[in-house]
């Protein structure tokens, strides 16, 4: 990799890291809630910001250290992934009827594919890293 070009992957991670830190505790709002609740409701906690704040943080710790004790854990994700994403997403084409029918069979059949196919490969990443795994070593 080139000296010109490595600050251009440097930024690149960053935006990753933002983008997947404010999709996460987007995605975790309702377990965050979930579990608050419980604390409050079953457990007799006050509701105050300081047990938010380490309700929160011990969730994302545990979350942490799940994803680092399996090294397969992408593959999981991807595995499980890919039978979420699903082609359900219709686009509207100002063309007449025959060709926006066509156009979305079109795209539902290459996201189909792509359905079908992910699984799969996550799978073999997963084999392939499980050949050899060992806890902790």
């Amino acid at each position: 990799m080139s000296l010109g070009s490595r600050w251009l992957v440097a930024v690149a991670n960053m935006f990753v890291v933002v983008h997947v830190n404010g999709s996460y505790q987007i995605f975790a709002i309702p377990v965050f809630d979930l579990l608050e609740s419980f604390l409050v409701l079953k457990m007799d906690f006050k509701p105050t910001s300081f047990l938010c704040v380490i309700i929160r943080n011990a969730y994302v710790a545990l979350t942490m250290f799940i994803g680092i004790t399996f090294p397969f854990f992408r593959g999981l994700v991807s595995f499980f992934g890919g039978f979420a994403f699903a082609p359900t997403a219709y686009f509207r084409f100002s063309l007449s009827w025959f060709t926006n029918w066509l156009c979305n069979l079109t795209l539902i059949l290459a996201i189909s594919v792509l359905h079908c196919s992910s699984p799969i490969g996550a799978l073999r990443q997963i084999i392939l890293q499980a050949k050899d795994f060992q806890f902790y070593s």
